[in-house]
């Protein structure tokens, strides 16, 4: 991972230092944003996050409901990445990473949702899968360079980086996913790609998935031999955008009273969260978040005891949030400097179990003819919950959309009786043979598939 680098000065290999990025951990040295885009976690196993702040009120102040996403994320992207690339280049990076957009829809009561779901593999990890990759793509060509993207999935991260990174010049990806632990859709989207795009299926949990791709990095052997990096949240490249929608939310809205709008996050490994916290403390005025999670309610319990206890995850319909030991929640903490109660004054959590789910995506399909998928129906009921509260009456509250109903056909058929229409981009994924490698839940298990395609 490291030996891409450090084998050079990160001033004199990228230039000036502009985005600023230093670990959660403090142990390691400044990087700038190109160099933290292939080293994924930090050397010292922190997670990299920006150094200082930088303003977008004035930016935001200035974008009417009417102003295009790409515009939105163009000229964020330039506030900050203005002195490692030029306003060309980051258009560039734009155009080839976003050519879709979110879309707000009103459920009446106070809640809106935005679609995160209009992109290649119909999941809202598309926008930071798909910036991420066209910011490598960028560098690599500059510096004709190789990388092996790592990337451990409970279910939609693997499909967005498999369909983002999909025929990338001078990138492999290897995807690691739990074995009977995620959707039929989500499979099929991230084991049907051929080319510069591997899946292993894990004998085990997400978080076992997660814990070899970790193990991976700190590998002496594998960081010697390869260039490796990371398209999960833990890499900053693919949280920054994330922030773009949150942006371009709260502009739709267009609410003179920013105390009045409020973000609700259907959160399992929590980089989406963070990233919207990030636009917050960047100046994006909202009121507050809400951590929606299912039972693996780790985050939750957290806000409520200030007793940070990772479990094993338990699995449930909302299956890309089963995570019992989120990565993100270390770069949260560093947000709020480690202070449990400014955390709770911003972010309220709220646990969904399966049947409110269920019983969710019947209402609203009853109600207003839409599909909610399950992930979206979690944050649905807490935003119901929260706007119950007679303290939270006359607030709006902005439910992310996480991912297309039809990526969980029989979960949706079985709460409402009908099966909601396939975009294309699934069709044709469902129609094409499964190819993945079934591999034990070791480092040892991965270090031979790597071994044997990337001669390590």
């Amino acid at each position: 991972m490291l030996q891409f680098f450090t084998c050079v000065s990160h001033i004199a290999f990228f230039g000036v230092i502009a985005m600023k990025l230093i670990s959660t951990r403090h142990q390691s040295p400044e990087v700038d944003f190109k160099e933290a885009l292939f080293q994924g976690l930090a050397p010292d196993g922190g997670l990299y996050r920006p150094a200082e702040d930088k303003s977008i009120l004035d930016l935001f102040r200035g974008f009417k409901p009417t102003v295009p996403f790409n515009e939105i994320a163009e000229k964020v992207s330039n506030l900050w990445l203005r002195d490692e690339w030029d306003n060309a280049s980051v258009t560039r990076i734009v155009e080839r990473a976003f050519d879709f957009a979110p879309e707000l829809r009103a459920l009446g009561g106070g809640v809106f949702v935005l679609e995160l779901f209009h992109g290649p593999s119909s999941a809202f990890k598309d926008f930071g899968a798909c910036f991420l990759a066209s910011c490598m793509e960028e560098v690599l060509k500059e510096k004709k360079r190789h990388a092996v993207v790592l990337v451990a999935t409970s279910g939609d991260t693997g499909s967005a980086v498999a369909r983002a990174f999909y025929k990338k010049k001078n990138i492999d990806v290897v995807i690691l996913y739990p074995s009977g632990r995620v959707s039929a859709p989500q499979e099929k989207q991230l084991t049907t790609l051929d080319g510069n795009i591997a899946a292993l299926e894990v004998k085990g949990s997400f978080d076992d998935c997660q814990r070899m791709v970790k193990e991976a990095f700190r590998d002496p052997e594998l960081v010697e031999k390869l260039t490796l990096t990371s398209a999960n949240s833990i890499n900053i490249g693919r949280l920054f955008p994330q922030s773009f929608y949150y942006i371009d939310g709260a502009a739709r809205l267009h609410e003179s009273n920013a105390e009045c709008v409020v973000f609700c996050v259907p959160s399992g490994n929590f980089g989406n969260l963070t990233a919207g916290v990030y636009a917050w403390k960047w100046g994006l005025p909202v009121g507050e978040f809400i951590a929606a999670t299912n039972v693996n309610d780790v985050v939750p319990e957290y806000l409520k005891t200030s007793a940070f206890t990772p479990r094993p995850s338990v699995q449930t319909l909302s299956n890309a949030m089963d995570v019992g030991n989120p990565s993100n929640f270390e770069r949260l903490t560093a947000v709020f400097k480690g202070n449990h109660r400014a955390m709770v004054q911003v972010i309220k959590g709220q646990v969904v179990t399966d049947e409110e789910t269920k019983a969710a995506m019947r209402e609203v399909y009853a109600a207003k003819d839409v599909f909610l998928d399950p992930h979206t129906a979690v944050g649905y009921v807490a935003a119901r919950r929260y706007l119950a509260e007679p303290v939270n009456h006359g607030r709006k509250v902005i439910v992310l959309a996480t991912a297309h109903p039809a990526k969980f056909l029989e979960i949706v058929e079985e709460a409402t009786g009908k099966k909601p229409h396939l975009p294309s981009n699934l069709k044709k994924a469902l129609s094409l043979p499964k190819k993945s490698v079934l591999v034990e839940n070791t480092l040892d298990a991965l270090k031979e598939f790597l071994g044997k395609h990337f001669g390590v």
